[in-house]
């Protein structure tokens, strides 16, 4: 009768439903998985970041130290 063919497309559809459903999700997935990978590297780099910070600081103070050592020779000399 004509129930089977109308069944036959609607099976068809939550089938490629199913499918998309599913390739979502993994998509989800990945996606998540990649978001919390670049966070931990966005920590870790901003760690790193501010190290080199500090150690520029300290070069820079060490630097106007020794410049105003320069400076004070010159002007005891």
């Amino acid at each position: 009768m004509s129930t089977p063919d109308h069944v036959d497309p609607v099976q068809q559809e939550l089938a490629a439903l199913g499918q998309q459903l599913d390739r979502l999700l993994e998509t989800v997935r990945r996606l998540n998985e990649e978001n919390r990978s670049l966070r931990q590297s966005q920590e870790q780099l901003s760690g790193e970041r501010a190290g080199l910070l500090a150690r520029n600081e300290q070069a820079r103070s060490r630097v106007e130290a020794m410049i105003q050592r320069l400076k004070s020779l010159e002007n005891n000399s």
